[in-house]
């Protein structure tokens, strides 16, 4: 079982991320005393989304080549959605390289909303269950995934949920699937 002060979250995203779906999960976690890392393309600070009007501007931590280059610094990851975040974040191949670290390491990955993309381009969802935003079922089940609608999904390690109103839930779940690893 481990210490939760003792982790350490990297949080993937990129300018146009579901603000909430970052800050909510966030707050949650270092509650609990997990530490959390910002990681992103650049290390220019990137822009949070209201949905479709601009948020705040986060501070970056690290980039994906430098996360990805040491994947064991990390206990878990956490992807925010937000369709231009999600869309974009999908096409950086250190994005998707330290996805699949996670994976192959079985450590939790916690995926809200539109943030699924970047499972489906990493490889990683085939035989898995997973929900989503409601738009991403085709492409989840194309990826070989089994997609429900459900406030929170835990198959294994990974924990996911389908939009802001499930954060509550989402970060109850994560926390919990991060106290028994």
């Amino acid at each position: 079982m481990a210490i939760l002060n003792d982790l350490t979250v990297a949080i993937l995203a990129v300018d146009g991320f579901e603000q909430v779906e970052l800050t909510g999960p966030r707050h949650s976690l270092q509650t609990e005393g997990i530490r959390t890392v910002l990681v992103s393309a650049r290390t220019d600070p990137i822009l949070g989304m209201h949905h479709d009007k601009p948020g705040d501007r986060f501070p970056v931590d690290l980039t994906f080549l430098q996360a990805a280059t040491e994947p064991g610094a990390f206990d878990a990851l956490l992807l925010p959605g937000g369709v231009v975040n999600a869309d974009e974040i999908r096409m950086h191949p250190k994005a998707q390289e330290l996805v699949r670290a996670m994976f192959d390491a079985g450590k939790p990955v916690a995926v809200i909303c539109h943030g699924a993309w970047l499972l489906i381009s990493s490889g990683v969802i085939e035989g898995r269950t997973l929900t989503s935003w409601p738009s991403l079922q085709d492409d989840l089940r194309n990826a070989g995934a089994r997609w429900v609608d459900e406030e929170v999904v835990v198959d294994g390690v990974l924990i996911s949920s389908r939009k802001p109103d499930d954060i509550p839930a989402f970060s109850r779940a994560f926390i919990d699937v991060l106290r028994a690893v």
